[in-house]
């Protein structure tokens, strides 16, 4: 403890100050004591914090719950006042040094007994603190101090406050860093809102420094980009901890918060005998002085006491330090307080970010460029869709080859699976929005350059120019979203936006394209894709924003290689299975279709090995071994079954049982989009009170029984009364079920990997379409082979045809249910902001 120095208040509320404990960035603790002479710590909130109504709210609910934390190892919060003019909080003072001083200065690394004791207090000190409805958020060294009996928290709950204050949860408007660099978990490096499980991982790294004197992943060592990189991919140094409490600590340590133990797990394997001394004589030595110096430490008077005292005080004995006290009040400078260090403290509350290079705030015009980004996909799936409606025009008035059609289905699906994650990867490394603009530039290229064919080699080319352009625009435009949007509901209202128009997007495509037909020619159908690509190419130059990505990176060759091959293998042969050549479509078990298959699926194996061994990996390896984020690609993978058939029955009802026109058909399908819409909009409501796990599989379900009424439906039925129940149905849930299976797959990126991150999740998409055209085709021709019985004629036999191919895709949404059931984990929660009780 220090003397106070000219400028400190010589009281706070009703307690008298005699020393300065310490400072950090939230303010200055003092040691007071009250009338009744007790003695306690007093935390004086910064006054520029304090100018803030929205901190003062937190505060006062932050220091209510913190009141309710209970325990033998938390320091007790006794007072507070939230409304003063600086808010202050008062708590029991535990007179003992904290682990910093015991590890860093006094004694060294802890032995084996203590580290073990360490632990259990600690464990039951997280759970005393959750119980309350808090997280500590700041679980570090010089929060924990160290006293004969044990350790004791403190500072629980009140950092939260600083929320208020932040654009992230990282950085305040004033350019501070929320948390300490040594000790912060993954998911507070990235910004994101936090769980209890937090809390555990910043008990390992805790544990880490008692037992080694070591702060993890180097947090002094480089600055604080470098070390949130390692947080984030790395494993943790565990060279020096105890061999039993290796395995703890590791669970401790673990990337994906629902793999941690709990504290009453945590506690309950380390139970330690408490009445056994914890630390070792020259500890509790130490101690021992301390609480001597403590006895004997006297205040000195400041002038600003002596001009408060009383005129008729008598006199007493002269002290040297009233003497220098008395000289103060001469004209002459005031002593300053020491300059501080010239580099901050390793466990200081906050840390200036200007030391580091603070991440930006929120950029401003982000919703016009959600529009933009909108306007990008939608421009993938019309002119996808124009290609395929013209094709059979095209072929014959080009006279195509008999396998033309497919070959141009081919050169398309080929480039586009086959360079997605090309695409998501130059995103990490070249910029985003860069990579959006290739791909609307690309995209533009390719309807000019099909408009403009004069024969068959060059719509193949225009195809494969317009499915390596699209690869380009989806994974930057979702990477775009992942990092554009920071604060946890814009983002997930954003994802909404997103899964809205993945799930109808590709409805509404098919009828927009027919219109085009209806009043065009085909050429002029492909033209018409150009200025829509040219007004999305403008507004991603002027109105998109991207954050830094990547720097320092290498182009991850291998990497592309086997994943674009694997990807590509695999399209080419559901292709194969899908069309066949010459008229005939091989099984499941010929020879050429399991070879590439497998061939694809092995590719892609080896991918994912490698990417968790690459120095600069196309995805990152805490992506692809996260069991949440391999439950969402599953599910979209095997939900994906049911996209072709939805689209294909829809279509067949509407035109040729409904006859509707084209544009007729399009407003039918409005529903279908307005329902993802509303779902997704849900979905962002509901995540506040319910776990994603639930709710996507609550959404597949609602998905699946919306397929299943549209599977009675027949020619004479009335849309209303057939078509569209189950249009909602499959539309509010898919956009409940999507826009959480976006959020939580991309939920922790890193913005140098979002890139990468969205490219893994766009090729699910692709491979279960993929998958879906070859059961959906390979289906429906069985039963279009089979004669129609005596009552089955025309349109009645086609879409009975039609809709048994449904079972397919029910079967494919409820496996994807069952996926994320199984695989996303159930903790992984976002709460709402400002939340009483733990996420």
């Amino acid at each position: 403890m220090d003397q106070l120095i000219a400028g400190d208040p010589s009281r706070i509320g009703p307690y008298r100050l005699i020393a300065r404990l310490g400072e950090g960035g939230m303010g200055l603790v003092y040691l007071g004591r009250s009338e009744a002479g007790r003695t306690v710590a007093v935390k004086v909130v910064q006054a520029e914090y304090a100018g803030h109504p929205e901190f003062r709210r937190r505060f006062a609910r932050e220091v209510a719950s913190a009141r309710r934390v209970g325990g033998s190892w938390t320091a007790d919060v006794l007072d507070a006042d939230p409304e003063a003019a600086v808010p202050w909080v008062a708590t029991q003072y535990i007179p003992g040094p904290d682990l910093h001083s015991v590890v860093a200065k006094d004694f060294g690394p802890l032995p084996e007994h203590s580290v073990h004791a360490l632990a259990n207090r600690l464990a039951l000190a997280l759970r005393a603190v959750h119980e309350a409805g808090l997280i500590h958020r700041d679980l570090k060294p010089s929060n924990v101090l160290v006293t004969v009996d044990g350790p004791r928290v403190i500072d629980f709950g009140i950092a939260r406050a600083m929320d208020s204050l932040a654009g992230d949860s990282l950085h305040t408007r004033t350019g501070m860093l929320i948390g300490s660099p040594g000790f912060m978990s993954p998911e507070q490096v990235r910004g994101l809102e936090l769980t209890p499980a937090s809390d555990v991982f910043c008990l390992g790294a805790v544990l880490v420094y008692a037992a080694t004197g070591r702060l993890l992943f180097g947090a002094t060592e480089t600055g604080l980009n470098a070390h949130l990189f390692r947080v984030a991919e790395e494993e943790a140094d565990l060279t020096g901890v105890p061999e039993p409490l290796v395995d703890l600590v590791r669970a401790c340590l673990e990337k994906d918060p629902a793999q941690r133990p709990t504290p009453e797990q945590v506690a309950e394997r380390t139970v330690t005998d408490e009445a056994e001394e914890w630390l070792p004589g020259a500890v509790l030595a130490q101690l021992g002085r301390h609480a001597a110096r403590l006895l004997d430490f006297a205040p000195a008077p400041r002038a600003e006491d002596l001009a408060e005292a009383p005129a008729d005080a008598p006199p007493s004995r002269p002290d040297p330090r009233v003497e220098l006290a008395k000289a103060e009040l001469q004209p002459q400078p005031l002593p300053q307080p020491p300059a501080p260090p010239s580099s901050p403290p390793a466990y200081a509350p906050t840390v200036p970010a200007s030391q580091f290079g603070s991440t930006p705030g929120p950029y401003p015009g982000r919703w016009w460029g959600l529009v933009v980004i909108a306007l990008a996909q939608l421009m993938v799936l019309s002119e996808a869709s124009v290609f395929d409606v013209v094709s059979p025009v095209v072929e014959t008035d080009l006279h195509l080859p008999p396998d033309g059609r497919s070959s141009m289905v081919n050169a398309y699906a080929l480039a586009f699976g086959g360079l997605l994650l090309l695409g998501g990867h130059l995103a990490d490394l070249i910029g985003r929005r860069r990579t959006l603009i290739i791909g609307l530039v690309g995209c533009a290229a390719a309807s000019a350059l099909g408009g403009s064919a004069s024969g068959y080699g060059m719509l193949i080319c225009a195809r494969a120019v317009q499915g390596a352009g699209a690869a380009m625009v989806v994974p930057s435009a979702l990477a775009l979203v992942s990092t554009g949007f920071t604060d946890p509901r814009e983002r997930r209202r954003a994802f909404g936006v997103y899964a809205a128009i993945s799930v109808s997007g590709p409805a509404l495509a098919m009828p927009m394209a027919r219109s085009l037909l209806e009043g065009l020619s085909w050429r002029m159908c492909l033209y018409a894709t150009v200025p829509l690509a040219a007004i999305a190419l403008v507004g991603a130059v002027t109105l998109v924003h991207d954050r830094p990505g990547r720097t320092g990176a290498r182009f991850d060759l291998l990497g592309v290689l086997l994943g674009s091959g694997g990807v590509a293998t695999l399209t080419y042969g559901l292709h194969e299975k899908t069309y066949g050549s010459e008229g005939v479509r091989p099984g499941w078990t010929d020879p050429l279709i399991v070879v590439l298959l497998t061939g694809g699926a092995l590719l892609l194996v080896a991918f994912v090995w490698w990417q968790t061994r690459a120095s600069s990996p196309l995805v990152a390896p805490y992506i692809v071994k996260d069991r949440s984020r391999v439950g969402c690609y599953l599910t979209v993978i095997f939900s994906g079954v049911a996209v072709l058939a939805l689209v294909s029955v829809l279509n067949f009802y509407l035109w040729s049982s409904r006859a509707y026109h084209p544009a007729m058909a399009g407003a039918a399908l409005l529903p279908l989009a307005a329902a993802s819409v509303i779902g997704a909009q849900v979905s962002v409501r509901l995540l506040y009170r319910a776990a994603p796990r639930a709710l996507i599989v609550a959404g597949l379900v609602m998905m699946a029984l919306g397929l299943l009424l549209l599977s009675g439906l027949t020619p004479g039925g009335g849309y209303a009364t057939q078509a569209l129940p189950g249009m909602l149905l499959v539309g509010f849930g898919a956009g409940l079920a999507f826009t959480l299976v976006f959020t939580v797959a991309t939920a922790a990126d890193a913005p140098q990997h979002s890139g990468g991150a969205s490219a893994a999740i766009a090729t699910a998409q692709h491979l279960g379409a993929a998958i879906g055209s070859a059961l959906f085709i390979g289906a429906l021709g069985s039963r279009l082979r089979q004669q129609p019985g005596p009552s089955e004629s025309g349109d009645a036999w086609i879409l009975g045809a039609y809709t048994a191919t449904f079972w397919w895709a029910i079967g494919g949404v409820l496996l994807a249910a069952l996926l994320a059931g199984l695989l996303v984990s159930p903790r992984t929660r976002t709460p709402r902001s400002g939340s009483r009780r733990p996420a």
